[in-house]
């Protein structure tokens, strides 16, 4: 007998360790390069939500009473007119943040019943503070209001 072995020329060659270590890297490495470009594939597409502006521009019906108030679609704000002048109210509860409903005598919060005068003070609780009055600019029917400022009660333009 040979001191050779003889194989089969059915049985596979058998693979050195080097060879599979440099296959097992360029898996890896193909592997990390096809995520990679899946989260470039997702980077254009922005995960925000897009949110109106928080100053807005309103014109006001011709047709308002002098005690009404006009709700504009789309916003949580009340304007209102009077002789004195143009002013807006928050329409979120200070109590825990629901929008309030308009009615006859002022405000009413749907959530836990705190109601509001025409001017936003509390009438009945439980809501801690009264509804904040919004910065308004502008003249006639044309105001633009602005959400993301206060100013005190009365303030009129």
């Amino acid at each position: 007998m040979n001191s050779e072995t003889k194989h089969s020329r059915l049985e596979p060659e058998l693979m050195p360790r080097r060879d599979v270590l440099g296959m097992a890297s360029l898996w890896a490495a193909g592997s990390a390069f096809m995520f990679a470009l899946f989260g470039i594939a997702r980077l254009p597409k922005a995960a925000v939500l897009a949110s109106p502006s928080k100053k807005f521009r309103v014109t006001l019906p011709e047709t308002l009473p002098a005690s009404g108030a006009f709700v504009p679609p789309g916003r949580n704000v009340s304007i209102s007119r009077d002789s004195e002048g143009v002013h807006a109210v928050s329409l979120v509860c200070t109590h825990l943040g629901c929008i309030v409903n308009t009615s006859s005598d002022g405000f009413e919060c749907p959530c836990h019943g705190s109601r509001f005068d025409r001017n936003g003070a509390v009438t009945r609780g439980p809501a801690p503070q009264p509804l904040p009055w919004l910065k308004v600019t502008g003249s006639g029917n044309e105001v633009v209001v602005d959400e993301g400022a206060t100013v005190p009660s009365g303030t009129k333009v």
